[in-house]
């Protein structure tokens, strides 16, 4: 062999070893990757073990949702905020109970924001903690009023109704109307496409989930059980995690921190559900597609669904004084009319003070403020009042009807109560009406 040749099969052979060199080191590099990723999950995650390897494909196939449950594809991921790669959103329902206290201090300890979907009924029950959320900065949700399935998903009209009767609790509670819905149980198997529709022309974000905790698939669920649906599922970028803080739900409570600290170890970044972030729902469940529950009238929508979205507009406040009591109507729960202010009886006299009863035979209501009764006619639009110690006195009234309640003219309605308008005046931040 010549030199020339002797030299190139030396060459080759110290190319071959040195690319030889590379893989190992490479392949060690990796493994030892990956000894770390499991050896931090598992000093984080104590009695998780089963589920602290790399997940392999067969487990990444691990269904989200229960057997039953699909979600649509167009809307499995919230939007992401341009600023955070990964999202998680904790979202409790059928609050607020005893429970719900411990969860606001485990969460207020780990500095992290949640979204509470609250039970109207239990609301009334439990004020205080509904109070709590709101100051603590959390989101809160409609989640109907009473969680009977049977009442609920009779039709759409009786789902609406909890819907406005939940949302009054709370903001007779917090001052804030709520947008945000999520039905019980899922709207899978029990939305057609009609309640999303409606719903959302009346100006309601429905929201399901796309990671269930499954501390609610049977009494009882232990917290490891928890912890470890939760750990074990795929992860995307947008997680919206379903969980409890109803009465029976004390093994969740037990489980919070473990889930807070596992979604911190894999950097997700925790957010409360605003009615900005896109919503996650289910697909319509094919024996809803041909449901005959019965559709509400085009009547009733325009009556009741169609002026409501306006309730969640933003603009300016108007601030009422009357009588040294003074409320706030948000946007939407006012409107300009020929240079008039026009408001819902009901929900302005009742914050002033007054009582207000109505009589659905005879189409009329009665208030009572102070020394003076006022009842309006709605079909004759008629207005007749009865001060103490003066004869009544008819006026003819401007009157509306808009989602199921009486609207008229501010001014009419505070001057015929013996109010006479003071001042009136608007910035771009809020409108006011002062009245002796």
């Amino acid at each position: 062999m010549n030199k020339k040749r002797l030299a190139g099969f030396l060459l080759l052979r110290w190319v071959t070893v040195i690319m030889a060199i590379i893989l190992i080191v490479t392949v060690i590099t990796q493994s030892d990757i990956r000894s770390v990723v499991t050896v931090t999950a598992a000093q984080s995650f104590e009695g998780a073990a089963a589920v602290t390897k790399a997940p392999n494909a067969a487990s990444l196939s691990s269904a989200l949702l229960s057997s039953s449950t699909k979600i649509s594809s167009s809307a499995t991921d919230q939007a992401a905020s341009p600023a955070a790669d990964k999202l998680v959103y904790l979202t409790f329902d059928d609050g607020p109970s005893k429970w719900t206290d411990h969860v606001l201090d485990i969460l207020n300890k780990a500095d992290v924001p949640a979204t509470f979907f609250l039970l109207g009924e239990q609301a009334k029950r439990f004020p205080e903690i509904v109070n709590r959320i709101d100051e603590a900065g959390h989101s809160i949700g409609n989640h109907t009023y009473n969680h009977k399935y049977d009442e609920l998903y009779s039709s759409f009209g009786v789902f609406w109704s909890q819907i406005k009767e939940t949302e009054e609790v709370l903001r007779n509670i917090t001052g804030i109307r709520t947008p945000l819905v999520r039905a019980p149980g899922g709207t899978y198997g029990h939305f057609d496409a009609s309640y999303f529709k409606l719903l959302e022309q009346g100006g309601y974000k429905v929201f399901d989930w796309n990671l269930d905790s499954g501390d609610s698939k049977r009494k009882g669920v232990p917290a490891s059980e928890i912890v470890k649906n939760v750990i074990s599922a795929k992860q995307g970028n947008s997680m919206n995690v379903l969980m409890h803080d109803g009465a029976g739900h004390e093994e969740t409570v037990k489980a919070l921190p473990k889930i807070i600290e596992f979604y911190k170890s894999l950097g997700y970044e925790f957010r409360a559900i605003t009615p900005e972030d896109t919503p996650v729902q289910f697909a319509v469940a094919p024996k809803m597609k041909n449901s005959n529950r019965p559709l509400p009238s085009n009547t009733w929508i325009q009556a009741y669904v169609v002026p409501n979205a306006a309730l969640f507009e933003s603009g300016a406040p108007l601030y009422v004084e009357a009588g040294g009591v003074e409320t706030r109507l948000a946007a939407g729960e006012y409107e300009l009319k020929m240079g008039q202010y026009q408001v819902p009886l009901r929900t302005v006299m009742e914050r002033l003070g007054a009582e207000v009863r109505w009589n659905d035979k005879e189409q009329t209501a009665v208030i009572t403020w102070r020394d003076a009764k006022i009842t309006i006619y709605s079909a004759s639009k008629i207005l007749i009042v009865e001060a103490l110690g003066e004869d009544p006195v008819e006026y003819a009234v401007d009157i509306d009807r808009k989602s199921g309640l009486i609207w008229l003219p501010l001014r009419t309605l505070l001057e015929v109560a013996g109010h006479d308008i003071v001042s009136v005046t608007y910035s771009s931040e809020e409108r006011r009406v002062r009245a002796s």
